[in-house]
């Protein structure tokens, strides 16, 4: 089980990257949760296989169709089994 905490930058609010990175993560199988944070950029966690979560860091490279990524930090750490799903917070 790995983790992985990303801060995704550019135009990533108010384009729905929220309920996409959900939809994603979940057909993933991932746990975790999603939220925007008062700086304009997009927070993820996520726990699962690794090799999903390089699937989910790939597709937050991206973004949904009306998103402009500019940049994705991403670190990854152990993971804790601290979710029980994937969800979006406010």
């Amino acid at each position: 089980m790995t983790q992985v905490h990303l801060h995704i930058s550019g135009r990533v609010q108010g384009v729905f990257f929220r309920h996409h990175t959900h939809k994603k993560a979940t057909e993933l199988k991932l746990t975790g949760r999603v939220c925007n944070l008062f700086d304009g950029r997009v927070e993820v966690f996520a726990e699962g296989p690794s090799d999903k979560l390089e699937i989910l860091v790939d597709w937050c490279h991206k973004g949904p169709p009306a998103a402009n990524v500019e940049k994705v930090d991403v670190k990854w750490l152990e993971g804790e089994q601290q979710f029980g799903d994937f969800r979006i917070q406010a």
